[in-house]
């Protein structure tokens, strides 16, 4: 049953970031600022937008999800537990030995995983060719993948986006996570990326484009159906978004694209978080 009561979709994707930093905790190692920054994006995907059933998590007509920018997994491993593929009691194994919730989403030891990724730049091109299988098995799924705004400095992102608009994949969309900070500083310092130049950039290849922000639920609810009235043409949403949002000394703070929280940081984390229930 889909959600479609913002509040509920909010509260979802308020316990997804409480999922994100306790399972990061626990691992020592991690990636919280941009697994939190799409955690409003993977509750409206998951709980209002996808056709998808944790019972048959390999039913050939479901709906797909790459998370093409693979070190977030922990906010995919947390939107997973919470639609019940498994365990949310499980999380708190990230990148522990023998663990099935790796650093980055293994497609072969995590139900509900629709793609292995981690080197960046390859989950367009694998979304390309599911989209492509789609139409022609005559199957009807979608498929969405989301891209870091860092990721977009890797060529093959742009190869990809070429063929998705060469063959009308109007059953792909691409959601970008603008939050505007990658690992050494500002996009916009590193490859003059921004929102806006994303978006010009991907109407450019061809592509249905909105701008959005990313942590209103209306706002990403609507894209969404946008993108499924489109013809011809995939679509991406550029999804304007804050790193490490909900966290008040993460957020915006490039220091915590990769790292893990103290005893003294994870408790208040999850008293700022806990106060949003």
């Amino acid at each position: 049953m889909k959600i479609t009561k913002v509040e509920a979709l909010e509260k979802r994707a308020n316990r997804i970031r409480q999922d994100i930093i306790t399972s990061i905790y626990y691992a020592k190692s991690g990636h919280p600022g941009g697994s939190l920054s799409i955690a409003d994006i993977l509750s409206v995907l998951y709980f209002n937008e996808m056709n998808i059933n944790p019972l048959k998590p390999d039913d050939k007509s479901r709906d797909r999800f790459i998370l093409s920018k693979g070190h977030s997994a922990p906010a995919l491993y947390a939107v997973l537990a919470e639609k019940e593929y498994f365990s949310r009691e499980d999380l708190v194994t990230l990148r522990h030995i023998d663990s099935p919730f790796q650093g980055h989403p293994d497609m072969n030891k995590v139900p509900g995983v629709d793609m292995t990724t981690g080197s960046l730049g390859q989950g367009l091109s694998v979304a390309n060719g599911m989209a492509m299988a789609s139409k022609m098995d005559r199957m009807g799924y979608r498929v969405y993948c989301l891209l870091g705004d860092g990721e977009l400095e890797e060529g093959q992102i742009w190869e990809a986006a070429m063929t998705s608009s060469k063959y009308k994949l109007d059953n792909l969309c691409v959601i970008v996570d603008a939050n505007e900070l990658q690992l050494i500083g500002k996009t916009d310092e590193v490859k003059g990326l921004y929102p806006e130049s994303i978006e010009a950039k991907f109407q450019s290849f061809g592509f249905n484009t909105m701008m959005i922000d990313g942590h209103n639920i209306e706002e990403i609810m609507k894209a969404f159906e946008n993108a499924e009235m489109t013809k011809e043409k995939p679509t991406a949403i550029i999804a304007k978004t804050i790193k490490g949002k909900g966290i008040s000394f993460m957020e915006n703070n490039p220091a915590w694209h990769g790292k893990a929280l103290n005893d003294e940081e994870y408790k208040k984390a999850l008293e700022e978080l806990n106060s949003n229930d």
